[in-house]
C-alpha cells in the first residue's frame, strides 16, 4: 500500500449501474473554444454520453452542476470515444463514438447564456456509417502521409480493418489468421497499425500494403467484403511477447524518435519502430490500464500504470519514481489540462467513478495530545494477562484453527474396512480383458462410526491399476453423535497385466464444526486395507528353468510352502512343501522353491517385474509366521548382485513408448492442420458462384482422414502400452527397493525416502513423465545425504524437469546411488550423514571412481554396458499421400 494518496481535485460518480471500459474516456477540446482547456469526455456502455468541464471544489463537495455540460442518450452502447479532424472541409475537432454496428461523428457547439448556468451545449450529427460487421475498438491518424484531416480505422470482432476516408467508406481487408481482435493503434512516422494478434505475438501492417492488397472493382467490393477475399497481407514485422495485451500506445516526444508501449498481463514493453524491444519491465501487480504521458529528460519516457490494487504507478522507463493510491480500480487513465492547472490526472472505473487528482502530499496540522501518566499496577496486569492466556486456550481448544486440535482426529471418526475372505458368488468383473480366464472379484467393506457431529463426509477409495473398483466415490451424513455407516464395493483385475501393488487406501475427509467456525474444520483420515494375492494369481505348475531369478536369504529354518500359501496347493502335486507355482491372470508364470538344506527361498520367473508380488508376499507371510511362533528375531537378507541390467530394459522400454507416443501426437496434428486446411479449400470451392475441378481434393481429404483415423487408434493403443509399461517399472522398482533393503539393512524411514525418490508419480504424462522427476530426486540425494564431500554438495547435480534426450543419465545416478550405499553412505532428510562404515559390495555394482580417470572409465563402461540393450518400437503404416503444398498455396 502506497504512503501517499492521489489528491483528489474533482470527482463525481456517473449514473446508476452503469459499465464502462478503457475506450470510454477521453479528454480534448471537444467545443473548439480555442483557450487550450480541455473537457472530459465520457460514453458508457448503456449509451450515455456525457461531457464535463471541472471546477476546482473544496474537500467533500463533490462536483457541482454546471460542470455537466452534455449528457445524451444515444440508446446503443458506446464502445470508444475519440476526438479528431474527422469531417472533411475544415480543420475544427469533432467527436467520434463508436457503436457496436455504428461510427458516428458530432460536432460539439456552446451557446452563451447571461448567466454562468445558462450557457447551453449541444451536439450535431455531422455523418455515420452503418457497419456490416461488429465492431471492437477504432484508431485514427493521418493515414498515408494525408494533410489537414484524420481517418479512422475500425477494427472488427472478426479481424476485419475498415478504413473510413470521413464521409467516405475506403476499404477493408481481414488480418491473416485472426482469431479475437486485440488493441489496435497508428504510428504516424512509419505509417503503419500495430496490434497484438491471438497468438500472443505484437503485429505490424504497413498501410500502403492494406490499401493494395486487393485487386477487386468497386461491384465486387461489397461481396468481396463478406467473404474476406483478396490478396494475403504481407505483415511488416513480428514480436513474440508471450502474453496477452491489454493496450497499446505509440508516443512521439521527439520528431526523430517514436516508441511503442504494449501493456501486457505482466509486463510492459517499450519498442522501437522496427518491432525491436527498447526495454521491459516485469510487473509485481496486474495492470488495469497505462498511459505513456511525457519526457521529463533526454532519452526516457514517463508512462502512468494502474493496476486492480487501486495503485497508480509512475515509471520513468523501468524505475519506479511514484507510487500512489486511488479510491477505485482504474480501466482508463488519461492525462489533460483543466481550468489552467495542467498535468491532471484524469481515471475511470468500471463503475462509473470519475476523478481528476493530482501527485503531492498535504501537510497533516494534527498533533496527538499529551496523555495522563499514571504509575502501573503490576499486580492487575498480571491478572490480566493469566485471563487473556485462559481465553486463547479456550478458543484453540474449541476451534482448533490457530494451533493444531488438542483431541485426536481418530476421536471424531474411526474407519475400518475388511476385506472378504471369500470371492464373490457372482463376479463383477463384467468387463474385464484378461484373455480366457474368469477374473473373480472380492468385496470390500468400509465402517464409519462419528463421536461427534460432522459436515461434508466424503469416502474415496484409491487402488493401483489395473485393478478396479464398482464404485469408488461414497458421501455420508452425520447428523448426529455414535453413528455407524457401512459401505461396500468390489475390486476386480481389468487388464491382463499385473499391478504395482495390492494395497488400497480409503481416505475420508470431512469438516468438523464448531462454535466459533459454524462451516467446520477440514480433516482427513485414512485407513489402508490388502488385498489378497488369489485375487490376481491362480495356482500354476512349477517350471525348473527361468530366465530372471532371486535368492532370498533368511535366519530361520525354512517353513513349508503349504503353511505359507494354503489357497495355492495343486492336487495334481505331492511334494509342494519345497516347491510351488503361481499363475498370474494373463499367462505370467512364477515358481517358489524352498531350500531343504539351507534357510534359503528362491523365485524366479520369465519375466524380472513379476518376481515383485511373490517375493514382498512371501517375505510378508514370512514375517507373519514367525510373529505368530512368538519369535522376534526373524530377518531377511539379500547378497546376490544387483538386477541394474533387467531394471534398466524396463527403463528404456517405458522411455522409448513415450517418445513413440510424443511421435505419434506431432503426426496426428501435422495431419490434423493438412485436413481442416483441405475442408476450407472445398468449402471455397463449393460456395463459389462458377463451378471449378476439383483437382482431387477429394481424394485427398479422403486419405487424410483415413490417416488421422489410423493416428488416433495408434496413439490410443500406445497411450495403453504405456500405462502397462510404467505398471511394470513400478513393480520392478518396489522390487529394486525391496533388494537394496534387504542388502543394507535399511531402516523403515530409509526405505520410505528410496521409495519417495524412485516413485514420484502415480502416472506420467508427455509433459512430466517418470523418468526426468525419479532423476530429479536421486541426483537430490547424491548431492545432499549420499555426497562424497563438501564440494560435491556444491555441485548442480539435480536435472531440469524436461523431458531428456535419452536415459544414460538417469541409468548412471542409479548406479551411483548403488555404490554410494555400498560404501556406507546413510540416507536421511539432513545432509549431516554420519560417517560411513566399509561394507562387503555384491558383484553386480562397479565401485566408485575416485579420480577423473576413473569417472571417465565408468561413463565408457557404462556406454557399452547399455549399448546392447535399446529396443525400437516401430510406427504403425499410415496410407500413403502425396505433399499438398502446391495444392494449399
Amino acid at each position: 500500500m502506497s504512503l501517499f494518496k492521489a489528491r483528489d481535485w474533482w470527482s463525481t460518480v456517473l449514473g446508476e449501474k452503469e459499465e464502462f471500459d478503457q475506450g470510454c474516456l477521453c479528454l480534448a477540446d471537444v467545443d473548439n473554444s480555442g483557450n487550450g482547456q480541455d473537457k472530459i469526455i465520457v460514453g458508457s456502455f448503456m449509451g450515455y454520453l456525457r461531457i464535463f468541464s471541472p471546477h476546482p471544489v473544496k474537500t467533500g463537495d463533490g462536483s457541482q452542476a454546471e460542470d455537466l455540460l452534455l449528457e445524451v442518450h444515444l440508446r446503443d452502447p458506446i464502445l470508444q470515444v475519440e476526438v479528431g479532424k474527422f469531417v472533411s472541409g475544415t480543420e475544427m475537432l469533432h467527436l467520434a463514438v463508436l457503436h457496436s454496428r455504428k461510427l458516428c461523428v458530432y460536432s460539439v457547439s456552446g451557446t452563451l447564456g447571461n448567466v454562468e448556468h445558462g450557457n447551453q451545449y449541444q451536439i450535431k450529427l455531422m455523418y455515420e456509417h452503418n457497419l456490416q460487421r461488429t465492431a471492437c475498438n477504432m484508431t485514427y491518424g493521418s493515414f498515408g502521409g494525408v494533410k489537414g484531416r484524420d481517418l479512422i480505422c475500425i477494427q472488427s470482432m472478426d479481424g476485419m480493418l475498415m478504413v473510413f476516408e470521413q464521409e467516405s467508406y475506403a476499404f477493408g481487408r481481414f488480418l491473416p489468421g485472426s482469431l479475437l481482435p486485440g488493441p489496435l493503434a497508428y504510428s504516424s512516422r512509419t505509417d503503419s497499425f500495430i496490434t497484438v494478434s491471438s497468438c500472443r505475438q505484437v503485429e505490424s501492417y504497413k498501410y500502403q500494403v492494406l490499401a493494395f492488397a486487393t485487386d477487386a472493382d468497386k461491384r465486387q467490393e461489397t461481396e468481396q467484403q463478406k467473404l474476406g477475399s483478396g490478396k494475403r497481407l504481407v505483415v511488416d514485422w513480428t514480436l513474440n511477447i508471450g502474453e496477452q495485451a491489454l493496450d497499446i500506445c505509440i508516443v512521439s516526444f521527439n520528431q526523430t524518435v517514436s516508441s511503442v508501449f504494449v501493456l501486457g498481463e505482466r509486463n510492459f514493453f517499450c519498442l522501437k519502430d522496427n518491432g525491436q524491444i527498447r526495454f521491459m519491465k516485469k510487473l509485481d501487480c496486474s495492470p488495469s490500464c497505462f498511459l505513456p504521458y511525457c519526457s521529463v529528460s533526454e532519452g526516457t519516457i514517463n508512462t502512468l500504470i494502474g493496476n486492480h490494487n487501486s495503485m497508480l504507478h509512475i515509471y520513468q522507463d523501468v524505475t519506479l519514481k511514484w507510487a500512489t493510491q486511488l479510491p477505485h480500480i482504474p480501466v482508463a487513465v488519461r492525462v489533460g489540462c483543466l481550468r489552467d492547472l495542467k498535468g491532471v490526472i484524469v481515471t475511470l472505473s468500471d463503475d462509473g467513478h470519475l476523478q481528476c487528482s493530482y501527485l503531492g502530499t498535504d501537510p497533516s496540522l494534527f498533533q496527538a495530545p499529551k496523555v495522563q501518566s499514571r504509575e502501573l499496577n503490576y499486580d492487575e496486569l498480571d491478572v490480566e494477562l493469566k485471563e487473556l492466556q485462559k481465553i486463547i486456550k479456550d478458543v484453540n481448544k474449541s476451534q482448533g484453527t490457530a494451533l493444531w486440535p488438542m483431541t485426536e482426529k481418530e476421536d471424531d471418526l474411526k474407519v475400518s474396512a475388511m476385506v472378504s475372505p471369500s470371492f464373490d458368488s457372482v463376479s463383477q468383473a463384467t468387463d474385464a480383458e484378461v484373455g480366457t480366464d474368469l477374473v473373480p472379484s472380492v468385496t470390500v467393506k468400509v465402517t464409519l462410526q462419528n463421536r461427534a457431529v460432522l459436515q461434508k463426509v466424503k469416502l474415496s477409495i484409491y487402488v493401483q491399476p489395473p485393478l478396479v473398483l464398482t464404485r469408488d466415490q461414497f458421501t455420508f451424513e452425520f447428523t448426529t453423535p455414535e453413528m455407524t455407516s457401512t459401505v461396500a464395493f468390489s475390486v476386480y483385475l481389468k487388464r491382463s497385466y499385473m499391478p504395482s501393488t495390492l494395497d488400497g487406501n480409503a481416505v475420508v475427509s470431512y469438516s468438523r464444526p464448531t462454535d466459533r467456525n459454524p462451516d467446520g474444520i477440514p480433516r482427513v483420515i485414512q485407513c489402508k486395507f490388502r488385498l489378497p494375492l488369489k485375487l490376481i494369481c491362480l495356482p500354476g505348475q512349477p517350471s525348473k528353468t527361468a530366465s530372471h531369478k532371486l535368492t532370498i536369504d533368511t535366519n530361520k529354518p525354512p517353513v513349508s510352502l503349504l503353511s505359507l500359501f494354503p489357497g495355492f496347493a495343486n492336487q495334481s502335486e505331492d511334494d509342494q512343501v519345497n516347491v510351488m507355482g503361481f499363475r498370474f491372470l494373463g499367462g505370467s508364470r512364477v515358481t517358489l522353491l524352498a531350500s531343504k538344506t539351507s534357510q534359503r527361498y528362491r523365485i524366479q520367473s520369465e519375466q524380472f517385474e513379476d518376481l515383485w508380488l511373490i517375493t514382498n508376499e512371501l517375505i510378508l507371510r514370512l514375517q507373519e509366521y514367525f510373529e505368530k511362533q512368538g519369535i522376534k528375531d526373524f530377518a531377511c537378507s539379500f547378497s546376490g548382485s544387483m538386477p541394474l541390467q533387467e531394471y534398466f530394459e524396463l527403463i528404456d522400454r517405458h522411455f522409448e513408448l513415450r517418445k513413440n507416443g510424443e511421435k505419434l501426437e506431432e503426426l496426428l496434428s501435422e495431419r490434423a492442420v493438412q485436413f481442416r486446411a483441405i475442408q476450407r479449400r472445398l468449402l471455397a470451392r463449393f460456395k463459389d458462384k462458377t463451378p471449378a475441378p476439383l483437382q482431387h481434393l477429394d481424394t485427398l481429404l479422403d486419405g487424410t482422414y483415413k490417416q488421422v483415423t489410423a493416428l488416433a487408434d495408434a496413439v490410443e493403443e500406445n497411450r495403453g502400452d504405456l500405462l502397462q509399461s510404467l505398471s511394470r517399472l513400478q513393480s520392478a522398482t518396489r522390487l529394486l527397493i525391496l533388494l537394496l533393503g534387504l542388502w543394507q539393512k535399511l531402516s523403515t524411514d530409509q526405505l520410505a525416502l528410496l521409495e519417495a525418490a524412485f516413485l514420484p508419480l502415480q502416472e506420467d504424462t508427455q509433459e512430466l513423465g517418470w523418468e526426468e522427476t525419479a532423476d530429479a530426486a536421486i541426483s537430490h540425494l547424491l548431492k545432499t545425504c549420499l555426497s562424497k564431500s563438501s564440494k560435491e554438495q556444491a555441485l548442480n547435480l539435480s536435472s531440469q524437469l524436461d523431458a531428456p534426450k535419452d536415459t544414460s543419465r538417469l541409468k548412471k545416478h542409479i548406479t551411483l546411488l548403488c555404490d554410494r550405499l555400498a560404501k556406507g553412505g546413510r540416507l536421511c532428510l539432513s545432509t549431516d550423514a554420519a560417517a560411513p562404515q566399509p561394507m562387503v559390495m555384491p558383484g553386480g555394482c562397479t565401485p566408485i571412481p575416485e579420480s577423473e580417470l576413473e569417472e571417465r572409465a565408468l561413463e565408457q563402461d557404462s556406454a557399452e554396458l547399455f549399448t546392447n540393450h535399446r529396443h525400437l518400437i516401430a510406427e504403425p503404416p499410415m496410407p500413403e499421400v502425396p505433399p499438398l503444398q502446391g495444392v494449399l498455396e
